[in-house]
């Protein structure tokens, strides 16, 4: 028995070897060639042949000081529409999983946690066309530019972001006790002052959690950013201005892998600060659901 579990073990450990070499191979790409000249990485992008720390402060030098680029302009973009973003799913995501939660036993809060439950199957591919021309003409409606616009793919996020958002704060909230609410009201709280002074503290972990899920998912994201600012746009967050070094016969790898780094660098250190509370935080989300 024990040389079987040691067998699997070891299978299981090798398996997991393959599967994390496999995702970590495209940073190790764009990490390698950062640090080479354009030459070097065409000749042989996987060697480490040209690799110079020299290069490197070369190329980022040149990534933040391209007028097409517009490194600053495009980071600040990405900031803004991340905090933005971040904050009205929070707070929004919190109040709806905290009515669902405690209306779990009503149909019509069923039926509103299993509309947010089937969004997150949906594909995106699916929307993105019709999304596109859905905010145009809401943008024609309403008389502000929802398209090429800031607040427009705050708007975006704010729909797809939420349903992920809801569902694993709806499972951490069925597990704080009820009977806090109710002393709460008894002393004279409002609905509203309950969850603000009582609920909302208790979700820092989880929060946490859904802040750096949803944040790292924003920063680096590309498609939907291009369907919704252009490529072409001035508006432009750091993944859709990356786009400036690739022409139709001529790709910089040497800026692009560059600026791929300066933009992915900062979510990494995210990460690695709080994978932690990431973990902890899916499990008991999960686990309470």
């Amino acid at each position: 028995m024990n040389k079987t579990k040691n067998g699997k073990n070891i299978l299981l450990e090798l398996a997991g070897t393959c599967i994390a070499l496999y995702i970590l191979f495209p940073f190790y790409l764009v990490l390698m060639n950062a640090f080479k000249k354009q030459g070097d990485i065409v000749a042989n992008p996987v060697s480490a042949n040209g690799v110079s720390f020299s290069q490197l402060l070369k190329n980022l030098n040149a990534v933040i000081h391209n007028s097409n680029f517009n490194f600053w302009y495009a980071f600040g973009t990405s900031a803004v529409v991340t905090l933005v973003s971040l904050v009205l799913l929070v707070v929004l995501g919190s109040m709806a999983a905290w009515v669902i939660s405690r209306n779990n036993k009503k149909a019509w809060a069923t039926a509103i946690y299993m509309v947010f439950i089937a969004s997150m199957i949906i594909p995106f591919q699916v929307v993105m066309l019709p999304l596109v021309a859905t905010f145009r003409d809401v943008g024609k409606f309403i008389g502000i530019s929802m398209l090429q616009s800031v607040q427009g793919i705050v708007f975006a996020y704010l729909g797809f972001g939420g349903a992920m958002t809801v569902f694993i704060l709806t499972g951490f909230i069925k597990g704080i006790p009820y009977e806090l609410e109710e002393a709460a009201a008894i002393d004279g709280c409002s609905p509203e002052g309950t969850f603000f002074k009582i609920i909302f503290p208790l979700l820092r972990p989880i929060i946490t959690t859904v802040t750096i899920l949803n944040g790292m998912w924003i920063w680096n994201d590309y498609l939907l950013p291009s369907l919704m600012l252009g490529q072409n746009g001035k508006v432009k967050t750091l993944p859709v201005a990356v786009q400036a070094f690739v022409g139709s016969y001529v790709k910089q790898w040497d800026l692009i892998l560059s600026a791929a780094l300066l933009a992915i660098l900062p979510m990494i250190i995210v990460f690695i600060v709080g994978q932690k509370q990431i973990m902890s935080g899916m499990v008991e989300g999960a686990v309470k659901g």
